[in-house]
């Protein structure tokens, strides 16, 4: 009685606070769909490079100028960019404010993904906030399609990449993808975005990447080091290659928020369980056989072993994501994130792995952010 009372009072003044204020029609749900705003709706394509309105479809050069020779202008003659071999292609450019709501692109070819390198820039920044090969920034860091049903990440039939991560941003925002291949990319893409006034307290987008082919330190691997600042952190993409037979995720993952130092505020009890699952994400199948349990969800999953068919092999690769939408990790002055990569030895103890690990670590924080680590180059970005 007094829980359903308290709901309907919460309700009650909810809806008069949202009803008193004008809603900036940047934080989209279907719990406001149905609001009205004064923000102005913008889409950046190869159709349309500057989002201006009424300048769409009218390119008379562009990869499909062949293709609509018979028909002209307005029908479909700059679907796409050929981005040259070892070039930097600016993908949009917005003045703000506003926010950016999705993202959608496709690539040709698929396999040389990492070798295609995303970069967003916030108000002028001169460093990116997020420096990510485009595979892993879409959770599919081995080259290879995997269908993703996630809130913050969807990958569609053939190789549809999108992106609903929201992205704030006050001045400008600066969009580039740099190609490392020795040949041209084909790129599709559509960058969806709302200008209007952003909130005081919206924090900035930041995504980072890293690898260590074999680890560095034995069992430990670091996802994300060096944040200062105030923030949250929102989310873990994996590709993870493992180097032993066996089990290969008894590790914790670990968050030292705020000056920790030796010992984190928050730990983890085992990968498979940071990520949401349990038992080595094992099951059977109706002979009994068992297998990894491939699971795509709104907030996790583990969305990719290849090959799919085998268990505890050496040479095995997982694509992992965990997304902290409903939980963000909060932190006020700075913050590190590390996993442990264990398996098991004789007598039941723990086997500290030296395993091929990449991450992306999404997070939002105030800026300006600390520098990110050097990217690794080409050779060793190469997906094997």
């Amino acid at each position: 009685m007094f829980a359903a009372a308290a709901l309907a009072g919460w309700l009650t003044s909810s809806t008069v606070r949202s009803a008193g204020l004008p809603f900036n029609g940047l934080d989209m749900g279907l719990g406001n769909l149905y609001r009205l705003s004064d923000a102005k709706t913008r889409s950046i394509s190869p159709e349309n490079f500057t989002g201006e309105k009424g300048k769409a479809g009218m390119a008379t050069e562009g990869t499909g100028k062949h293709a609509a020779g018979e028909l002209g202008q307005g029908w479909k003659v700059s679907p796409s960019v050929r981005i040259p071999a070892k070039s930097t292609f600016t993908m949009g450019e917005i003045e703000g404010p506003g926010c950016i709501q999705h993202i959608w692109m496709t690539p040709a070819p698929l396999d040389k993904t990492r070798w295609y390198i995303l970069r967003f820039y916030w108000d002028g920044e001169t460093e990116p906030s997020v420096e990510v090969p485009m595979s892993d920034f879409f959770c599919t860091g081995w080259g290879k399609y995997a269908q993703i049903n996630s809130l913050a990440v969807c990958v569609n039939p053939g190789s549809a990449f999108n992106c609903y991560w929201p992205m704030p941003f006050r001045k400008k925002a600066r969009i580039t993808m740099e190609n490392l291949d020795d040949k041209d990319m084909v790129l599709y893409y559509q960058i969806d975005y709302a200008l209007a006034p952003v909130a005081d307290d919206a924090a900035y987008f930041h995504a980072q990447f890293r690898r260590e082919e074999r680890l560095k330190q034995k069992g430990l691997y670091t996802i994300l080091d060096g944040v200062k600042g105030k923030g949250q952190y929102v989310g873990t993409y994996l590709a993870w290659k493992v180097r032993s037979p066996g089990w290969w995720g008894e590790g914790e993952i670990k968050f030292f928020m705020d000056g920790d130092t030796e010992f984190p505020t928050i730990c983890g009890t085992g990968t498979e369980d940071y990520f949401c699952g349990s038992y080595n994400f094992d099951i059977k199948d109706e002979n009994g056989k068992a297998r990894y349990g491939v699971f795509s969800t709104p907030y996790t999953g583990l969305s990719q072993v290849l090959p799919p068919d085998q268990i505890y092999q050496v040479g095995q690769k997982f694509g992992l994501y965990r997304w902290h939408i409903p939980d963000p990790i909060r932190f006020d002055q700075d913050l590190k994130v590390t996993i442990q990569a264990l398996g098991w030895k004789e007598g039941g103890r723990y086997l500290q792995l030296e395993d091929d690990i990449a991450s992306t670590a999404f997070w939002y924080q105030t800026e300006p952010h600390a520098p990110f680590p050097k990217l690794p180059d080409r050779e060793q970005l190469k997906v094997e």
